[in-house]
């Protein structure tokens, strides 16, 4: 668990730290002003007579992401200006331009893909990389090549050394050099000659590595350790090449080495023992490894000095390994994805030290398996994703590499995640397809994935029938397979080319169609057409009261359903049916012009209480949140907001990393008190799992984001998960509003008693919900908005989340599914034990692909049109080169405005009761008594602390009177705003008199009997502040909306229903 959140502090360190915050909020918020108005400067200039401190860091000349690319480092301590610089390659007519308002800052990388737009260049296996001024013809930086590199070319040490092909590609981050092989860790001793060598006594050593070393400097000994020669500075020793040490020769260091002797390597300290070997008499040849440079010391055939050992018959060719790719798992695997190895030899064991695996990504680093690893003859082999050090995608591959890394040993690609595992069939040596069965480390089940699913053995209609289901994700041949009861002589052939669509059913009527009824005591059992091979069977004792049916549907063991479904899923005591999405049957792609080209992952939908409504999105291998906002032009089209583009790269808090996002949220603050961020691990170091809430604060302009925040779930986790594997860690992220917890009587499970927000200080108002893609189910945490500190009070069940929204107007939690599960949702409420249960289950839309949708978000009851409103979706794997996507849902069901209103009348909208046009004021009771709105009143409803002269604000009162009227009024002089009616989330909506004057005031709301429910103070600010938009913010009034989202910070007060 983690660290527990602590206890309330006295009320003076309450004070003291509420004018701390207040004062920090407030210096914030100048600042912000100051810096929109244009008086801090701090970019430097660059002019050619002072060439600034930004310099050619790494260059991707083959097979980068999306394509050749160049990155750029400010090595310098300050701000660079690099809008209008111009990079070439060896050719100056080939120039790309870096944009305006482009800012690297001191320290920071900024990579310029030039490739990509219609002035976009390759980059050549013999070419150059050239930074100018904007005026084309300073030279800023240049560095060249004559081959591509394997990876990249890169300075080293970053920033500052020379060019260098560097260990690994690190685009937008610090460069990843090669240590220097130490030449202790490569060389060993391979060869002795102790008697009559030519000149003399000679130890001969082996280079086992893939480079050269200089072995200069290490030293040399006998069984006496004041024997001791010193290599000679440099002796260079190339990869798998030899070195020849005359230890026995005229220097005043030398030494003979007896019959019964030993030959030492140590490193340069004299004490560090590299290698040694002993023996106890001259041999007739000399003494050396075999095999050569690997093996234990024996006397050789003939002495070989210099080449390699002559091991005669002790020294057969090894066979050449035979080792496939067998069954791979890219989803859902434990702890994580996996790739099982498969030995066809029979007879000998293969060595696979060196071996590697990588997937499609060439920047993922494919670890060599270290020495000794083995396969048994006939054996396999699995390699985790730990190990791996990157998890294996929808669309992806894996290739089996030799020991040389290059050499490829076999390789498998697969289109989406397999609905089990991607094995071969026949195991070892068939081609790939979907398993019946994950066989992790065994033979792959290559049987037929067709199982007997529910059996009615009495007073079925028309008789007695067996279900068969197709538990794969592609449809199945069953023509000819066998059907038998306990009798032999009993079988029914199913007919030639009848097939099971994928996830489908089909239902036999034995009875009828078989000649044969089913007993009390009796089985069902399915053969292959050769009518002995048994696919599978279930036996029973007794008629079942309905029928015997697997419970879950198609997987589980068999158990007395609920009733009957023939040729349906199965109902189940404790287990929620899957049912039709209740919406459209269809998804349709989003036209925008960002391009997420794969790895879109969460999705949020905000309705800001300033500003038009917005996606946010994140992509889990860029690390980047994209801010999308209906077209101006076309409100079905969402493009990239004003001053956000193709998105911003997330960083962690000291500005490195890329983190995988996969989740994305708001809280009911919105998004001015941040956007948090479900995350997997850094893609920088994607072989550590690192699963943690980021909070971004999105008011800024630059083209980067540093967490300000981080919750690092990793601890309270490992309760549950002990290891957590890099790709297996948090996927989707929501908000869930105190006020709805309380109402329902949901339970801290940390306590066992009901939910008190009061419990845990600086939480906000309202708890987050991650989802664990390890486990598929979510986790419910109050987060110390003033730190890191996250406090579990919740472990939700869910039927498989790799995604998670709340729907505040009917406050349902939604857990999504990908194509691993068919696309399956489900939505789950607070039930009678206050934890959250299961309420529904559905199929994805009818029509719609099987797509890996890891994003999912519903719009508001406010888009709603003809009784539906859309719902967005995510695809991972940008199938069709398609990552955002809209379906629909039908609406929540809502009260008219006014049961008394002629629903023709202008004035009202009776299918949206928190309509915010300009209200009717027919039905207005009268204007409150200022008086009334006392201390003991104020915040009994909540809302925001700033609005704008004819913009809206959204009210919350409580979920207790839900469905009530109740009426608006803001004060110093009494306004009158309008009748609302309560919505199933406990709030209405007030639109503010474009008319009304700027600054203080109050607002308040009466219940239908003109009894006062509240108050709360409210600034407005002057309309042409917010006529651009939130985005467009800036001096005081932002200050005040970073007062109130940093106090979004503060719980909100218990609500009461009304005061007498």
């Amino acid at each position: 668990m983690s660290p527990i959140a602590p206890p309330k502090d006295p009320m003076n360190r309450h004070a003291a730290s509420r004018i701390r915050n207040i004062r920090t909020l407030v210096a914030a918020a100048t600042a912000t002003l100051i810096a929109a108005s244009g008086a801090l400067v701090a970019t430097q200039a660059a002019t050619a007579g002072a060439l600034p401190t930004v310099v050619i860091n790494e260059v991707e000349s083959s097979g980068g992401t999306p394509g050749d690319w160049v990155e750029l480092k400010n090595v310098g301590d300050a701000p660079v200006d690099v809008s209008g610089y111009i990079v070439k390659d060896d050719n100056d007519t080939r120039t790309k331009a870096i944009p305006a308002n482009t800012t690297i800052a001191a320290g920071g990388y900024y990579t310029i893909d030039v490739e990509d737009g219609t002035d976009g260049f390759g980059l050549g296996g013999a070419d150059k990389a050239r930074l100018f001024l904007p005026d084309g013809t300073t030279l800023v930086d240049g560095t060249s090549w004559t081959a591509h590199a394997a990876t990249t070319w890169g300075r080293c040490p970053d920033g500052t050394g020379d060019f260098a092909e560097t260990a690994a590609s690190t685009k937008d981050a610090a460069n990843a050099c090669a240590e220097p092989v130490d030449p202790a860790d490569v060389l060993v001793i391979n060869e002795v000659e102790s008697s009559g060598g030519d000149p003399a006594d000679w130890i001969e050593l082996y280079n086992t590595g893939d480079e050269a070393v200089d072995a200069g400097g290490l030293i040399l000994k006998d069984n006496d350790d004041t024997h001791a020669f010193t290599i000679p500075t440099p002796t260079t020793v190339a990869a798998g090449g030899y070195a020849v040490i005359v230890v026995d020769d005229s220097s005043g260091q030398a030494f003979g080495l007896g019959g019964a002797d030993s030959a030492r390597l140590f490193d340069t300290d004299g004490t560090t023992l590299v290698d040694s070997t002993s023996w106890t008499a001259h041999a007739t040849t000399t003494w050396g490894r075999c095999p050569n440079g690997t093996g234990d010391f024996s006397v050789t055939e003939s002495s070989t000095k210099g080449v390699a050992n002559d091991c005669g018959a002790t020294d057969p060719a090894p066979a050449t390994p035979h080792i496939v790719i067998n069954e791979v798992e890219s989803s859902g695997g434990t702890p994580g994805d996996w790739v099982e190895l498969k030995n066809l030899d029979e007879t000998n064991s293969a060595d696979l030290t060196g071996w590697r695996i990588r997937d499609n990504d060439t920047g993922h680093t494919a670890n060599p398996f270290p020495t000794g690893t083995t396969i048994e003859s006939g054996g396999y082999l699995v390699i985790e994703e730990a190990f791996l050090g990157f998890g294996l995608g929808s669309g992806d591959s894996a290739t089996l590499f030799k020991a040389d890394g290059t050499t490829v040993a076999d390789t498998t690609t697969w289109p989406g995640h397999a609905s089990v595992t991607w094995a071969r069939c026949p195991d070892g040596t068939g081609d790939f397809r979907d398993s019946t069965a994950s066989t992790k480390g065994t033979a792959n089940d290559c049987t037929a994935p067709i199982r007997i699913n529910e059996v009615e053995s009495s007073g079925g209609d028309p008789g007695d029938w067996v279900e068969l289901v197709n538990t794969s994700a592609t449809a199945q041949d069953v023509g000819g397979m066998i059907l038998k009861d306990n009798d032999d002589t009993h079988a029914l052939a199913i007919p030639t080319g009848t097939t099971i669509a994928a996830g489908e059913y089909l239902a036999i009527d034995v009875d009828v169609t078989g000649g044969f009824g089913l007993g009390g005591a009796d089985s069902a059992r399915l053969f292959a057409a050769d009518g002995t091979t048994l696919i599978d069977s279930y036996s029973w004792t007794a008629h079942a009261s309905t029928t015997y049916g697997r419970c879950p549907d198609g997987t589980g063991d068999f158990a007395t359903t609920l009733e009957p479904t023939k040729g349906a899923a199965n109902r189940c005591e404790g287990i929620v049916p899957v049912e039709t999405w209740p919406g459209g049957t269809n998804m349709t792609a989003v036209p925008t012009d960002v391009t997420f080209g794969g790895d879109l992952s969460g999705l949020d939908y905000e309705t800001p209480l300033v500003g038009g409504d917005v996606i946010w999105a994140v992509n889990n291998g860029t690390g980047v949140l994209s801010k999308l906002t209906p077209s101006t032009s076309n409100p079905t089209h969402w493009n990239g907001a004003s001053g956000w583009g193709q998105g911003k790269r997330l960083r962690y808090a000291d500005g490195t990393g890329t983190p995988d996002a996969e989740g994305v949220t708001v809280s009911g603050t919105g998004s001015g008190a941040g956007v948090f961020v479900a995350t997997e691990r850094n893609n920088d170091a994607s072989g550590t799992s690192r699963p943690s809430i980021l909070r971004f604060d999105v008011s800024g302009s630059g083209s980067e984001l540093l967490a300000t925040n981080e919750w690092n779930l990793a601890s309270d986790l490992a309760t549950d998960v002990p290891t957590i594997a890099p790709n297996s860690g948090l996927e989707g992220i929501t908000w869930i509003p105190d006020a709805v917890l309380t109402e329902r009587g949901f339970v801290d499970e940390s306590t066992g008693s009901a939910y008190d927000p009061a419990d845990y200080p600086n939480h906000g108002t309202g708890i987050f919900v991650v989802a664990l893609e390890a486990t598929g189910d979510a986790y419910a945490y109050v987060l110390d908005l003033t730190g890191s500190t996250a406090h579990r009070v919740a472990t939700i069940e869910t039927p498989g989340a790799m995604e998670l929204a709340y729907d505040p107007e009917v406050e349902l939690l939604w857990a999504v599914c990908d194509e691993a599960c068919e696309g399956r949702t489900a939505t789950l409420q607070i039930g009678e034990t206050g934890a959250y249960e299961v309420t529904h289950r559905y199929a994805r839309p009818a029509e719609a692909a099987n797509y890996a949708n890891e994003g999912f978000t519903l719009a508001p009851q406010s888009a709603c049109t003809d009784g539906l409103k859309p719902v967005y979706y995510g695809d991972d794997a940008d199938t069709d080169g398609v990552s955002l996507r809209v379906g629909t849902i039908e609406c929540t069901e809502s009260e008219p405005t006014d049961p008394g209103t002629d629903p023709t009348d202008p004035g009202t909208d009776p299918t949206d009761p928190t309509d915010p046009t300009e209200p009717v004021n027919g039905g207005e009771t009268d204007a409150p008594d200022e008086s009334d709105l006392t201390p003991g009143t104020e915040n009994l409803i909540t809302g925001p602390a700033t609005a704008v002269q004819g913009g809206t604000v959204t009210v919350q009162i409580s979920i207790e009177l839900a469905g009530e009227q109740v009426e608006g009024w803001i004060f110093s002089t009494p306004t009158y705003l309008g009748q609302r009616t309560v919505n199933a989330a406990g709030s209405v909506t007030f639109t503010i008199p474009a008319s009304l004057p700027a600054g203080a005031h109050r607002l308040a709301v009466l219940d239908a009997d003109g009894e006062l429910i509240g108050w709360f103070a409210l600034t407005v600010a002057p309309s042409e502040l917010g006529a651009t938009g939130a985005d467009a913010w800036g001096g005081v009034a932002l200050a005040v909306l970073l007062l109130a989202a940093g106090a979004g910070f503060v719980g909100a007060r218990g609500l009461r229903r009304r005061v007498a």
